[in-house]
């Protein structure tokens, strides 16, 4: 068994070797979805491990029914864990209600005592119905007493998924969600759904109830040495250098995670060395002539900026699908916020994207990391789904829009708040580089064909900016007021290191 492993691992990465070193060809056929071949058969499932013991420090795990139990296979296997917890109707005396129950009654849950978590969202059961209310969770640090004010969690997330009848959109598995909300760790949390009131002005109009299936979800990203902070991010920051990534060894298995990791690694191979935890910068001559440009001709290709690869920020390849999905080009890039709220250290990023790695896939039912690159408050890029940050790798970021595109999560929540500088210079960095391997002005128009969103009908030919923000393509708030406000100043800083 390991000599064929091993043999599949030496497979895997000798062909992707042997990509060529130019990015993807502009005008070179292709359809519109595909799939690596290299990847064709499935993951295995992982063995049942036997249930743990409940919570001992919380009186009320013990009368919770199996569904409530932590997934235990996952969590024998892999480090962190999603905990999936009903909700149930808030009652006349519980002091969060108001009334008596009816069908439009909110929805709570109390739980003092849990195993610690930093990452909380709610889901539901039909992925194509609407949570028209509000959502709210405190919680409490872990090892202390000390409860949080109460948050709001964003509850408007189905503009965040796969395009209508795409594979990943019709497995079966996905489900409505909120968006995530990065608490910080915790051992205690209280969540309460109330659902929206009916319109006054509206003769007919009665309180909509809740979506059926409604879950808190209780995320504990796992631990992972985090990756160097990029160049000329502040020292307060910086975090050591993790150790080289040792030889990828094909006569031995024990020297890679999985065969899920080599694959991973595989298809950025043409950029760094398999294992490697960090993409390197390159100059713009470097860049331009990595992918096979003259120097000054077009298309213009800016310097490849400084990536984090899923490595580097401790991605467990085992969660996502085993497959890699791409499209025909990049022609634009949808710019948005996580709505996870901005209370993190940058130290702390890569477990934040741990976090949504696992609500995107666990509880949400997509099939990997939804971004193709997330940035955070101190300008460090990372790489997000897997499929190669040079190629056109299909996400699930901007409803109606995956196709052709790549969207970028800036991490934090920007509707009240700036976003720092560092990570609209980011933005401008990474675009000027990935758009400009496909020929796309950073600073013109493009058009791409609607896969159906809210603005725009399955099929509508939509004249977009190539950088635009998500409520450019769906009527959401996504990426934030404020940080839509800056999408003209990374334009031009993109625009400019292109060359133009």
């Amino acid at each position: 068994m390991r000599a064929l492993l091993a043999t599949s691992i030496g497979v895997t990465c000798a062909a992707a070797l042997t990509l060529p070193l130019a990015a993807p060809t502009v005008a070179a056929p292709a359809p519109a979805i595909r799939t690596s071949a290299a990847q064709a058969a499935p993951a295995p499932a992982p063995a049942p491990a036997p249930a743990p013991a409940p919570d001992p420090a919380s009186a009320e795990a013990t009368a919770e029914p199996p569904a409530e139990a932590p997934d235990t296979t996952e969590r024998a296997e892999v480090p962190g864990s999603t905990r999936s917890l009903p909700l149930s109707p808030l009652t006349q005396a519980d002091p969060r209600a108001t009334g008596a129950p009816t069908a439009a009654t909110g929805q709570g849950l109390r739980k003092p005592d849990v195993r610690p978590f930093s990452l909380v969202g709610v889901v539901w059961d039909d992925a194509d119905t609407e949570l028209h209310g509000t959502v709210q969770v405190r919680t409490r640090a872990t090892g202390s007493t000390r409860w949080s004010d109460w948050q709001d969690v964003e509850t408007h997330n189905a503009e965040h998924a796969a395009d209508p009848g795409t594979a990943e959109r019709e497995s079966g598995r996905v489900r409505g969600a909120t968006a995530p909300l990065w608490v910080g760790d915790s051992d205690g949390v209280e969540v309460r759904v109330q659902p929206a009131a009916a319109d006054p002005h509206h003769r007919a109009a009665t309180p909509q109830g809740l979506p059926e299936g409604l879950r808190l979800e209780l995320v504990d990203p796992g631990g992972a040495a985090p990756p160097p902070p990029a160049t000329g991010s502040p020292a307060a920051n910086r975090v050591p250098e993790p150790p080289a990534a040792a030889p990828l060894a094909v006569e031995s298995v024990e020297s890679v995670e999985s065969v899920e990791s080599a694959e991973a690694a595989a298809v950025n191979a043409d950029l760094a060395p398999l294992g490697a935890t960090v993409i390197p910068a390159l100059s713009k001559a470097e860049s331009q002539a990595q992918a096979g440009v003259a120097a000054g001709a077009k298309p213009y290709v800016g310097p490849r900026p400084r990536i984090i690869t899923r490595k580097g920020w401790g991605a467990d390849e085992r969660l996502r699908e085993r497959q890699f999905a791409y499209t025909t080009r990049v022609k634009a890039a949808f710019v948005h916020h996580t709505a996870t709220g901005n209370n993190y250290r940058c130290s702390q990023a890569p477990s934040v994207l741990r976090g949504i790695y696992r609500y995107h896939v666990k509880s949400s039912g997509w099939r990997d990391f939804g971004y193709n690159f997330a940035i955070d408050k101190c300008g460090n890029i990372y790489e997000g789904r897997a499929g190669g940050v040079s190629k056109p790798v299909l996400g699930a970021h901007t409803l109606g829009f995956n196709s052709n595109s790549m969207g970028i999560a800036v991490l934090g929540t920007f509707s009240s708040v700036n976003p720092p500088a560092a990570s609209v210079k980011a933005v401008a960095e990474l675009t000027a580089w990935k758009l400009g391997l496909f020929g796309a002005n950073p600073k013109g128009r493009t058009t791409l064909v609607s896969g159906g969103s809210n603005l725009f009908r399955k099929g509508t030919k939509a004249r977009l900016n190539v950088i635009s923000g998500h409520r450019d393509g769906f009527a959401t708030e996504c990426p934030g007021g404020r940080l839509y406000k800056k999408l003209g100043t990374a334009r031009a800083g993109s625009a400019r290191l292109q060359g133009r």
